[in-house]
């Protein structure tokens, strides 16, 4: 089979749109003829972490297809079911943190930038109608990191204020579209004034310019629940707008690991405050319970073929998206 194969050498060096042996699948395993994937940021990051001398790698960790082959122990999946990849292993039931060995789909096993891919039965779920293959192919990921960090940890109600900081990326879309569904207020940032426009169109309440120094003047207002995926470049100003004894709740750095905390205002606040990551299989079951119930479908960006690979990783890199970007396989 042909997909996005990283070997031989780091980074985007190594990536190219070739062919890779197909693999056999096991007695509790499915094999799926993709129709599309999605692309995250962790994909960026796996370029880094897969060392030239591993093995070749199929990148890649949200896809949708349909079923063509299952193995002798898989009952609860039929050849011909139209399917949404869950990219969590080993994650089943709700819980504090993913057990030991938790891994995800596109490192350290094939993942879903591919004409098929081979993975747990345990781990497809039926596709949403409503969804076309495109839409289908990009929710996964994102929308469960954003579903556990809204509703598992943040447990956003209906008349919160909630602050997204950094809209435009798949998660921070989704936030906004499900803290919206929850019946919330939904403030966010961006330094890019047409993904301000977008999140006002949205159902955001106000959208307000990232690199403002002074946040609380232009929101006027104190946040119940702060969702942080930027980092360091926001992380103060994002703490500064928690009303007394809100909570914020971070899964992500991508401007920054390290921030500077001040102890004495944050215990004096009773601030909150939380991390998270993914999310579990009884999450991911009722995100699509949670997106069908609201007619909830994710924001595309740019759909691409795997031969067009490059542009897709160049728009990704330098942030141009809004919502998701998607891979249709042919």
């Amino acid at each position: 089979m042909k997909g996005l194969i990283h070997a031989q050498k780091e980074g985007f060096a190594g990536l190219t749109y070739s062919e890779v042996e197909t693999p056999s699948i096991g007695e509790n395993e499915v094999r799926v003829q993709l129709k599309a994937a999605g692309m995250n940021h962790r994909d960026l990051f796996v370029l880094k972490r897969h060392k030239p001398t591993d093995p070749p790698l199929v990148i890649g960790s949200d896809g949708a297809g349909v079923v063509s082959e299952a193995g002798s122990r898989v009952s609860h999946v039929q050849v011909g079911d139209e399917v949404i990849i869950n990219p969590g292993l080993g994650w089943k039931e709700n819980s504090d943190a993913p057990p030991e060995g938790f891994e995800i789909v596109g490192l350290p096993f094939h993942g879903t930038f591919a004409e098929s891919i081979v993975l747990p039965a345990d781990n497809v779920a039926p596709k949403p109608s409503f969804l076309s293959w495109e839409e289908a192919g990009v929710l996964s990921l994102a929308g469960l990191t954003a579903y556990r960090a809204l509703f598992t940890r943040g447990k956003v109600k209906s008349g919160m204020k909630v602050l997204i900081p950094g809209i435009g990326s798949g998660v921070a879309t989704f936030l906004l579209q499900f803290a919206k569904a929850a019946g919330a207020d939904v403030y966010v940032t961006s330094r890019a004034e047409e993904k301000r426009a977008a999140a006002l169109d949205l159902g955001a309440v106000k959208a307000i310019d990232s690199n403002l120094e002074n946040w609380e003047e232009e929101l006027d207002v104190k946040m119940d629940l702060v969702i942080e995926c930027v980092g360091a470049a926001t992380f103060q100003k994002s703490l500064n707008q928690l009303r007394t004894g809100g909570t914020i709740v971070t899964f992500g750095a991508s401007a920054g690991d390290e921030v500077k905390l001040n102890l004495r205002e944050f215990f004096y606040g009773q601030f909150n405050m939380l991390g998270s990551t993914m999310g579990s299989a009884e999450e991911h079951a009722s995100m699509l319970q949670f997106i069908e119930q609201h007619s909830i479908k994710p924001v595309l960006d740019e759909v691409y073929t795997f031969d067009q690979f490059e542009k897709a990783f160049t728009r990704l890199e330098r942030g141009e998206q809004l919502g998701k970007i998607g891979f249709k396989i042919e």
